[in-house]
């Protein structure tokens, strides 16, 4: 059973594989929010133990927790708490585009990372053949980075002028997508805002693989 110790400072608990996890890292990073990292293993069950279960009884990553015993689970909900926290200019000012901001997180939660993020899941992962995946991934999968394709014509940001929160939800599996066997050669809008957002974040571009 894995001991979860009385935090001092800020602490996110997450597996490193998971794009939802490196998304709270990433913002974290960025804005220079103290926190203590623990590495919770999914394929292992670490997220199943009774301690683990004791903070979140989702038995989910990541999840944030504070010192004083607060725990916030849900990676954009933890992303959006320390941009508060730390002032970040990843939220915008203008009310508009913040619920534009939002609105597309609801949405990569919804409509993105359930395609291209559990087809990756399944195949990278789990080892899956294609023909042992649920064959409703690939289409829906390929209609979001249709629809991301579409919003950045003629903008670098999904939310119009300006990088967000919006943009770290999104592009914490689409750059990965061509793991779970997602071609972004037609992409090519795509493909340049992922190099965006990855010197926004100073994290390492993804080079696909054929």
């Amino acid at each position: 059973m894995m001991a979860l110790p009385t935090v001092s400072q800020p602490t996110i608990y997450g597996d490193l594989v998971s794009g939802n996890c490196l998304k709270t890292k990433w913002v974290a990073e960025k804005e220079g929010y103290s926190f203590d990292w623990v590495d919770i293993d999914i394929m292992k069950g670490e997220s199943r133990t009774e301690d683990y279960l004791a903070i979140s009884s989702a038995g989910q990553v990541p999840v944030l927790r504070l010192p004083d015993e607060t725990v916030i689970e849900q990676s954009n909900a933890i992303a959006t708490y320390i941009a508060e926290q730390t002032g970040s200019d990843l939220i915008p000012s203008n009310s508009e585009k913040r619920a534009q901001m939002l609105a597309w997180m609801f949405w990569e939660q919804y409509s993105h990372e359930t395609a291209i993020a559990v087809r990756r899941f399944r195949k990278a992962y789990q080892g899956l053949p294609d023909d042992e995946i649920e064959p409703h991934l690939l289409p829906k999968g390929y209609a979001a980075l249709d629809r991301m394709e579409t919003q950045l014509e003629g903008q670098s940001w999904i939310v119009a002028d300006q990088p967000t929160l919006a943009d770290v939800s999104l592009v914490a599996y689409t750059r990965v997508a061509h793991e779970g066997g997602f071609d972004l050669a037609a992409y090519p809008r795509v493909r340049d805002w992922i190099a965006r957002v990855e010197n926004l974040l100073n994290i390492p571009h993804i080079t696909e693989q054929a």
